[in-house]
């Protein structure tokens, strides 16, 4: 089966089944990676770790994603779920990324200036499905919940 071609405002896009192509409609063909940064109960709260300055990690992934012209950009959620490795910030592919297929990446434990400069260069650089993360950076790779869990139900 020959896959449909693109219509206008729409690009073609490799798929991940060989010989199908998938459609990329408007500003999806474009997204950039993004950062999303918990900060829910446990995230980003001084009452969890008196010790790091969270206000400040924030204003510097915004300030970063300013001056990256477009590369990447943040945005702030809720609660994200793995509390007990706050701080999580979640890595999400750009559209490029998503196409050589990159996936959302969770980091856990994000609480120094380090983690937040090997996010930002990462992000910079184009993020997953682009570039390599920094190896230190995998160290702190976490499964997003409900991920690899039994789970209960009624059969």
């Amino acid at each position: 089966m020959a896959a449909r071609p693109a219509l206008p405002g729409q690009r073609a896009a490799r798929s991940e089944r060989p010989g199908r192509s998938a459609v990329t409609v408007g500003a999806a063909a474009r997204r950039p990676c993004t950062l999303v940064v918990c900060r829910g109960c446990c995230c980003g709260v001084a009452r969890k770790h008196p010790g790091f300055d969270h206000a400040w990690q924030l204003d510097r992934l915004r300030a970063a994603a300013a001056a990256s012209d477009g590369a990447f950009e943040i945005r702030t959620t809720d609660c994200l779920g793995p509390c007990d490795q706050a701080n999580v910030i979640v890595v999400q592919p750009s559209a490029a990324g998503r196409r050589a297929g990159g996936r959302a990446t969770w980091i856990g434990f994000a609480l120094d200036d380090d983690c937040t400069e090997e996010i930002l260069t990462w992000a910079a650089a184009g993020g997953p499905g682009v570039a390599a993360p920094p190896a230190t950076l995998e160290l702190q790779f976490i499964r997003p919940p409900g991920r690899g869990r039994a789970t209960r139900g009624r059969r």
